[in-house]
């Protein structure tokens, strides 16, 4: 049985094609000509080159196909053309179902993200997979693509696609080599360039939770339905605390006002155009961060037998991968897991 997997040369993507491997999958990868390939290194997979937006690779990529893991995406907080956030995460999630229902795919497992599920309101209980979001609330592009590839998904599933929805929360581990936004607070931190917090909250799991999720996914989830892939809610304050215990390095004290945090995003994104470089402080990201993006994963646990483990060795491990490979200013001594845990 061929498994193909978009998104490989991804944090997620290249966790959840290893899983596959380990498992007696034989995966193939849809990769792009300018992909950087490092995080498929040493694993045996069959390399199909090609683009979402391209029809005649995608057929190529899926022939002889018989399940589908559709983790790529333009993860980006920031772009100088907004437009090429929507024709990958939208258009391309659009085409690549149609050329998957058309090969007779048997199960599709689509990657969305915990963005799309609606912040809660004062008071009210964690959201979950049933907290419906609108268009009008998602906050920037990235989070309004996602939202509107979901509905693509939703549909498509609701139209006989086998299709299943997980909507992972904030991954830590090792192999976050771009790094994603949650890996940026990590390595920030690392490098002591966060001398100050703002008050906001994540769920986070560790990364290999959440790709044994969307395996699970593909074994046991329901067509059409969402499956939020999470483990713990912390507070960002909370985060740089155990990272501080990891490392034996301060964290911060200080907290930052939304209001000085958006003040210096938009500074840094009028200079990031002026010179032509991605911002260091997303105005969407610091949007976000505006609600704490806490959630409950019941449903995944209950009806996916997934088990999300700590937190404390993700983000070691994190913290071990990064310095390893030279992300990091000088050698952080980091202390055992078990020490961390």
């Amino acid at each position: 049985m061929t498994t193909l997997v978009t998104g490989a040369t991804g944090f997620v993507g290249s966790h959840v094609a290893r899983q596959l491997a380990a498992s007696g999958h034989r995966v193939r990868v849809l990769v792009r000509r300018s992909s950087n390939l490092q995080a498929l290194e040493g694993l045996a997979v069959e390399s199909v080159e090609g683009d979402l937006g391209d029809l005649v690779s995608l057929g190529r990529a899926m022939r002889g196909v018989r399940r589908l893991f559709h983790v790529a995406a333009d993860y980006r907080l920031w772009a100088r053309n907004p437009e090429e956030i929507y024709a990958t995460n939208v258009e391309g999630t659009r085409r690549l179902f149609d050329v998957a229902s058309q090969a007779g795919v048997e199960r599709i497992v689509y990657t969305s993200t915990v963005a799309t599920i609606a912040v809660p309101n004062h008071g009210q209980a964690l959201p979950n997979e049933e907290t419906r979001a609108n268009l009008a609330q998602m906050i920037g592009h990235y989070k309004r693509s996602k939202f509107l590839a979901e509905l693509e998904a939703i549909k498509a599933a609701a139209a006989g696609t086998p299709i299943v929805i997980v909507n992972p929360t904030a991954p830590v581990g090792p192999g976050d080599w771009k790094p994603t936004p949650t890996g940026r607070i990590i390595l920030d931190f690392l490098n002591g360039k966060m001398p100050a917090y703002v008050d906001t909250g994540l769920n986070v799991a560790a990364v290999e939770d959440v790709a044994a999720g969307h395996l699970l996914a593909a074994e046991r989830g329901r067509i059409g339905e969402r499956y939020i892939l999470g483990a713990r809610n912390m507070t960002l304050k909370q985060i740089l605390d155990a990272l501080g215990v990891i490392t034996g390095r301060p964290a911060p004290h200080v907290r930052l006002p939304h209001a000085v945090a958006l003040a210096a995003g938009y500074a840094d994104e009028f200079l990031s155009r002026l010179i032509g470089r991605e911002p260091q402080i997303p105005v969407e990201g610091v949007k976000m961060s505006r609600h704490r993006m806490f959630v409950a994963s019941d449903k995944a646990e209950r009806e996916l037998g997934y088990k999300p483990g700590a937190v404390e060795p993700a983000l070691a491990a994190a913290v071990r991968w990064y310095e390893e490979r030279g992300y990091v200013a000088g050698r952080l001594g980091t202390k055992p897991v078990a020490q961390a845990a």
